[in-house]
């Protein structure tokens, strides 16, 4: 047992920030360690249901077009995929996706696709005018790529409430490896900072075991997300598609994911943790064991079923052939077997409940 690593946990969750030093001692090796990682879980899930008590909040997805117009090395849906299928739903198709969910409890309506062109910020922005006046009470998250601040002003503007873009990596020559030499790992960084001046509940996040990813580089993840402080983190493992440059790579660890959820929420304790569907994909129980590391949010697919299987970001992802109201069924069963429920509500970031001293 390694004494140091424990005290560093117990470090993190009373003062919610480690030096860089104590970031490399912590997280060297810890993957591999099964009983810090259980200690670690269990001091997370203390705070998660301080700050949120049992309840688990529901996102429902519509992944409303898998173009993209980016080539990063790692992702199913790169322009340079030839192989796959690609589809656009209408502006109709959209709604009706979320007027589904809205009957079967969603809250929370997130805009998911690849950097697809054909939809203008107009059209953007009467999607989320149109959701916020059928919806009032509901909040809607845009997952949209990167754009200039002008056009996140405008989807502001328009009534949308989040926004999720995914930093990848912190570490600016690791960036490089995942991504060709037209993507910057500054741009990235400016359209994460320009959401945040907007006033969106914004979401970065890291792919886990990504190639050529060093300890160092994770390092670099948790000073950048203990400094930028997102209201959202996403964290799932590194999953290979078969038609991608990364194809022979090896898978993430599911370990080290979860381990760093646990690390998360005590350096965020209000932040919203997804336990992904990467998780789901690579344990059979993955969202389960997410939730009790820390997590606090499952994000079901309300994609309609004709095309769930045409936005693979890696391959075998699960759920492609379930009705949404099947996996909002789903989802709640697997909570309540853990001791959670699945909460009706927009599950709004906390920005203080005095939980601790210096909430944002």
């Amino acid at each position: 047992m390694n004494n140091e690593k424990y005290i560093l946990i117990d470090k993190l969750a009373e003062t919610n920030e480690l030096s860089r030093e104590e970031w490399m001692i912590l997280l060297d090796g810890a993957g591999e360690d099964e009983e810090l990682l259980k200690y670690a879980a269990s001091k997370a899930r203390a705070v998660a249901d301080q700050v949120y008590g049992k309840e688990v909040f529901i996102r429902g997805i519509v992944e409303f077009s898998n173009i993209c117009n980016k080539n990063c090395y790692y992702c199913g849906l790169r322009a340079g995929n030839s192989k796959l299928t690609r589809y656009r739903l209408t502006e109709e198709d959209i709604l009706a996706c979320c007027e589904d969910g809205y009957k079967y409890g969603f809250r929370t309506f997130v805009l998911q696709s690849g950097e697809d062109p054909y939809y203008t910020d107009d059209v953007i922005c009467d999607l989320v005018r149109r959701l916020k006046k059928d919806y009032p009470e509901c909040a809607v998250t845009l997952s949209i790529g990167e754009k200039s601040y002008e056009q996140y002003k405008a989807y502001r503007e328009a009534g949308a409430d989040r926004y999720l873009l995914r930093h990848e990596t912190a570490n600016e020559e690791h960036y490089g490896k995942l991504h060709p030499e037209n993507m910057s790992w500054s741009n990235r960084m400016r359209c994460l900072k320009d959401l945040k001046s907007l006033g969106y509940q914004t979401g970065c996040g890291v792919m886990i075991g990504s190639p050529e990813q060093t300890v160092e580089c994770l390092v670099d993840d948790m000073m950048f997300m203990q400094e930028f402080k997102p209201e959202m983190i996403g964290l799932g493992p590194f999953l290979p598609h078969s038609d991608t440059p990364f194809r022979d790579k090896d898978k993430g660890s599911y370990e080290m994911t979860l381990f760093l959820i646990s690390l998360c929420r005590l350096m965020l304790p209000n932040a919203l943790i997804p336990a992904t569907t990467a998780l789901g994909t690579i344990r059979p129980n993955g969202r389960e064991q997410g939730i009790l590391a820390g997590a606090n949010v499952i994000m079901p697919n309300l994609s309609p079923l004709t095309v769930r299987d045409k936005y693979m970001l890696y391959d075998n992802k699960i759920c492609t052939g379930d009705t949404s109201n099947e996996c909002r069924g789903c989802i709640e069963r697997r909570m309540e077997s853990i001791g959670y429920k699945v909460a009706i509500t927009r599950g709004d970031y906390k920005m203080c409940n005095g939980v601790r001293p210096h909430c944002t």
